[in-house]
């Protein structure tokens, strides 16, 4: 008798092919430049930084009120219609910003504009991550799926952070060689361009299996609300108060020492660390379960907050940011991966753009209250504020240790 033939291997990028990751990469970029195009633009035509921080808070708002509804959207229609609708809106909306920020228009308008950019911005980060789960559960074999899913979350959240470095940096040589509208401008021509080819991308025409033939999700919309992916949305929260409450944190305390400008670099030593440990969990032993990363390293992250108090120099808050580094990285990985697993059914995009969405609620938050208590406290009590977030996402990851074993 004749063997059956083996089923030929494939992996993701195979599946996926490699220009959807580079186009999926570059597509990320305009939203990393949005929130400090739109304060660059307003102190230098303004002249007002309170503006400027008010219209920044404005497209986080809008972000976080219409992400979510925006994942549903995708869910329901497909994502290609409603990315080619919102990088053609997302476009004018920055445009149309620009415009009024060198125009007599009234402060109310430029915040009004201001919204409008976060309400559109297209979710390419958890729309990426949710087509590249529909892939992975339709055509990878299944003993692969656990592991492929691992590491694609953790390739996101690492191309994630290092898109949110160069963002900043490519807006400050945008406004420093030619104007501070360009990087806004260029952002609306990267909308168009990279968001319009990732919305085009033939991966955009795939529909999930978990969906009808008419692309409806069969799931109610009252499954989001499951105790075990809340706790997850908790999380990720407490992961985005800690990026606000730190970096904000850490700018009164370089401020403090007359450099505040330094700030950042000293918060890049973080964000490399954090990337870099991102992609070596796909490389963590499957016997290490998802539950247990996130107690250990969301610990080390804890524990590195902790160790803020006692610096009193920057060599030894370097020190300390590399601590949390080890931690903050692996476990937004995991949390992705608890996101995508708990997913209901055609529900993926509307749980990437949730869980984004409370990335951003908590990074706006925790920034705006830091720096109420920095200027009003000082920066001691201000640096309180990290452990503060650190200690909700290890509450989390306790609480959804409950749930874990509830579902095995």
């Amino acid at each position: 008798m004749t063997p059956a033939p083996t089923p030929p291997q494939t992996n993701l990028l195979r599946e996926a092919g490699l220009p959807y990751f580079v186009v999926a990469f570059v597509a990320r970029l305009p939203f990393a430049m949005m929130v400090v195009g739109v304060l660059t633009v307003v102190v230098a035509a303004r002249e007002s930084l309170s503006l400027g921080g008010l219209t920044s808070a404005a497209v986080g708002v809008g972000t976080a009120c219409f992400g979510p509804l925006l994942g549903a959207a995708a869910d329901r229609f497909g994502q290609r219609p409603v990315l080619v609708i919102l990088a053609i809106a997302n476009a004018v909306m920055l445009l149309v910003f620009t415009s009024a920020v060198y125009t007599a228009s009234a402060d109310a308008y430029v915040l009004i504009a201001a919204f409008g950019i976060g309400a559109t911005a297209p979710q390419v980060a958890p729309l990426s991550r949710s087509r590249l789960v529909s892939i992975i559960t339709q055509r990878i074999p299944e003993p692969a799926r656990a592991r492929t899913t691992s590491s694609t979350m953790a390739y996101e959240s690492a191309a994630d952070e290092t898109v949110f470095v160069f963002g900043p940096f490519i807006v400050g040589v945008l406004a420093s060689w030619i104007a501070p509208w360009a990087p806004l401008v260029g952002a609306a021509a990267l909308t168009v361009l990279f968001v319009g080819a990732f919305a085009l991308h033939p991966s955009g025409r795939h529909i999930s299996h978990e969906r009808d033939a008419s692309g409806r999700a069969p799931s109610r919309a009252r499954e989001l609300l499951r105790p075990q992916l809340l706790v997850v949305v908790v999380g990720i929260l407490g992961v985005g108060l800690f990026f606000g409450t730190m970096l904000t944190a850490l700018t009164s305390f370089m401020d403090d020492r007359g450099v505040p400008e330094q700030a950042g670099l000293l918060y890049g030593v973080m964000g490399v660390g954090s990337a870099a440990l991102a992609l070596g969990v796909a490389w963590l032993p499957p016997r290490f379960l998802l539950h247990q990363r996130w107690l250990w390293f969301s610990g080390i992250l804890l524990c590195g907050t902790l160790l803020v108090l006692i610096v009193d120099a920057p060599s030894s808050m370097m020190w300390a940011l590399a601590v949390i580094g080890i931690g903050i990285g692996p476990t937004l990985v995991t949390q992705y991966s608890f996101g995508a697993a708990r997913s209901p059914l055609g529900r993926s995009a509307t749980v990437m753009t949730m869980l984004g969405s409370a990335v951003i609620v908590g990074q706006s938050l925790g920034a705006a209250v830091t720096g109420a208590v920095a200027e009003n406290l000082g920066t001691r009590w201000a640096l309180v504020l990290p452990i503060v977030a650190a200690a909700i996402t290890v509450s989390a990851g306790v609480v959804n240790v409950f749930y874990s074993r509830i579902q095995r």
